[in-house]
């Protein structure tokens, strides 16, 4: 597995690469609400990365056809943005987006609730995972393992009553959208790759309110839960700094 580290210019491209990434889920949650589809968010999506001078880094992505990734509700991961999708009172989006800069790859996602009223164990889901991903980052620092990282993201998880996916993981990022090493959502205290210094990866918890087998649909990109429980899904981009961790998409 080859971890390529990055220099201080390296992440301060990334950084912003990752401050893209943020004004556009930014300006995405701004467009949730009922009525709204997914192609909408989309569309606006789209524009803002090209008045923002970036590129966008999923499409085209292994024939991946938008910049987006829109997940509702029970759909886990790499929803595909659609005009028959349409937003109801009660649902909840996961928006996954990247930006290149540079050359530089940044990479985030957030769960946004749509309209006001929310069933709470779904507000829940919302928060724990959030959590998770907070968790899973004060992990970060040199000498860290990434087992470290995995287990303080399913204790969060785990406390709560969910379940953590482990079918798709996070990543290491730089140069290209997917780079080793894999930064799994579970795991050990003190198992696996050792963290150090220039480093930097995407920490993604993508979490289930029931089991957490998940299956692909017929599209061949949408990754919905097998008992249709709802999932939620947050990620940033994290740089290994010798005093901690520095996120990048903040």
């Amino acid at each position: 597995m080859a971890v390529l580290l990055k220099s201080s210019n390296e992440i301060e491209k990334m950084r912003r690469a990752g401050h893209v990434v943020r004004q556009v889920l930014e300006l995405v949650r701004s467009h949730v609400k009922p009525g709204a589809t997914t192609l909408d968010l989309e569309k606006a999506a789209e524009k803002h990365i090209a008045d923002l001078g970036a590129k966008p880094a999923f499409k085209g992505y292994h024939g991946f056809p938008c910049v987006l990734c829109t997940s509702v509700n029970s759909e886990v991961v790499h929803g595909i943005p659609s005009s028959k999708r349409v937003l109801k009172e009660g649902d909840i989006v996961s928006v996954d987006c990247g930006a290149i800069v540079d050359g530089y790859y940044g990479d985030s996602a957030i769960t946004v609730p749509v309209g006001e009223k929310i069933d709470p164990d779904t507000a829940r889901l919302l928060r724990v995972t959030e959590a998770s991903l907070q968790s899973g980052i004060a992990a970060v620092k040199p000498g860290a393992t990434l087992g470290d990282i995995g287990a303080a993201v399913q204790a969060v998880v785990e406390a709560e009553g969910f379940s953590v996916v482990r079918d798709f993981v996070g990543h290491g990022i730089g140069t290209h959208m997917h780079e080793d090493p894999q930064v799994p959502n579970f795991g050990q205290k003190g198992r696996g790759m050792k963290l150090r210094t220039g480093m930097v990866i995407a920490i993604e918890p993508m979490v289930n309110i029931g089991k957490p087998e998940v299956m692909v649909l017929e599209d061949g990109w949408t990754a919905v839960t097998g008992d249709g429980s709802m999932s939620a899904h947050f990620e940033h981009t994290v740089a290994v700094t010798a005093t901690g961790s520095k996120i990048l998409t903040e």
